[in-house]
């Protein structure tokens, strides 16, 4: 009975971590140039598909009316805050991973093929967008 007990807490104790390694939650993204915070991005997921939408813009001087102008699709002149950008990622079997979605970059309108993964816990989130072989990654932190 004490081993079954011992083990069901070793269990609990360790449901935070495996929670966290989901790309669910609260992001804190950061320009590329400056490393200062850009947004807060919320992912959340609904059918096994991730989406996430602008929460809050975090740049100096943002104008929270601000529009996505470059935008080519249904987003087109849309707030930037509560845009879409992340569409149609799903986990892949067996990893920590999330793909096949898409990622909006709202400044150049540029929609880019999407890889989700947690890192550090589930603390920090690698952000992959690419065009055929050529991307690049950006480091999301978690807020929550």
């Amino acid at each position: 009975m004490r081993r079954w007990a011992i083990a069901l807490l070793g269990v609990v104790a360790c449901a935070p971590a495996w929670a966290q390694m989901s790309p669910v939650g609260t992001w804190e993204s950061f320009d590329d140039k400056t490393g200062a915070p850009k947004a807060q991005i919320v992912i959340a997921e609904a059918g096994g598909v991730l989406t996430g939408h602008v929460e809050r813009l975090l740049r100096p001087g943002a104008d929270p009316k601000e529009l996505c102008t470059r935008c080519t699709d249904d987003r087109k002149d849309q707030p930037m805050v509560g845009l879409e950008i992340i569409r149609g990622a799903k986990k892949v079997e067996g990893k920590d991973m999330w793909e096949d979605g898409r990622i909006l970059d709202p400044e150049s309108g540029t929609t880019y093929a999407l890889r989700l993964t947690p890192v550090d816990g589930g603390q920090k989130l690698d952000v992959r967008g690419s065009i055929g072989p050529f991307g690049r990654t950006q480091t999301w932190t978690r807020i929550k």
